[in-house]
């Protein structure tokens, strides 16, 4: 039963690290990466989709992603979209193809990264401590109802704590490199 338990929450435990890493994708570390444009969507026929479902995005040089968009009256909004993130990139098109020219990050711009990277991975670890309460309340519920005896509680939430140790290490490693390939010049 605790094995159950603490499979679960180790699942969402993985999903969670995923799902940081993925964040950390959308943060731009002063190379062109398409997954920069990930999170942006435009008005398409009335429908929010998602910049990547509507138009072909590639990195033709290291300081230069390049959106094609299949309808090429996608153009305006595409550029609005960009305009509006917290990217902070002006889009430029020639009428069939928008550009974004990836700026050198400065100095000012590079801490305010790192802050944003350190803020998303503080989000992550309570989430992750937010699974670990979870399945420790589910263990204590087994012990009241007379499911599990408390030596079997105890050494259940040590093994959760043990766990969650591991994976919040796992969120700092990941924050440390994040934040190194940052301040890297």
């Amino acid at each position: 039963m605790i094995s159950n338990i603490k499979r679960d929450a180790e699942e969402k435990m993985k999903k969670t690290i995923s799902v940081y890493r993925e964040d950390l994708q959308s943060i731009r570390a002063g190379r062109a990466n398409p997954a920069l444009l990930d999170k942006i969507t435009v008005d398409y026929y009335g429908q929010t989709t998602p910049l990547n479902q509507v138009s072909g995005i590639s990195a033709p040089e290291p300081r230069l992603l390049a959106i094609q968009p299949w309808d090429a009256t996608l153009i305006p909004a595409i550029e609005k979209a960009i305009l509006k993130s917290d990217l902070g990139l002006n889009p430029s098109n020639d009428g069939k193809i928008v550009r974004l020219q990836i700026p050198q990050l400065t100095e000012e711009r590079r801490l305010e990264l790192t802050k944003v990277v350190r803020k998303n991975g503080e989000n992550a670890k309570v989430a992750i401590r937010n699974i670990r309460r979870d399945a420790i309340d589910e263990i204590k519920k087994m012990e009241k109802s007379k499911e599990l005896s408390e030596d079997d509680r105890k050494s259940g939430e040590e093994e959760i704590q043990e766990l969650t140790d591991k994976y919040i290490e796992e969120l700092d490693s990941i924050t440390r490199s994040k934040e190194d390939e940052l301040l890297e010049i």
